[in-house]
């Protein structure tokens, strides 16, 4: 009787585990959605931060 209840006590705690992922899972469909949308803006940030040092790199190599 006692394998019986930890059998049945595995049975249902993998049962609620993927009733659990599968709640979840629009979630981190979102989620993911906007981290790629935020690693977007940053990278485009970054793009104009370098654009712009190698302008005025250049620019004051042409002044010298």
């Amino acid at each position: 009787m006692k394998a019986f209840l930890i059998g049945l006590l595995f049975v249902l705690a993998v049962a609620a585990l993927g009733v659990l992922g599968f709640l979840l899972f629009p979630l981190l469909l979102v989620l993911g959605a906007v981290l790629q949308v935020l690693f977007i803006f940053v990278f485009a940030i970054f793009a104009f931060w370098l654009l712009g040092k190698f302008i005025i790199f250049v620019w004051h190599k042409l002044k010298e």
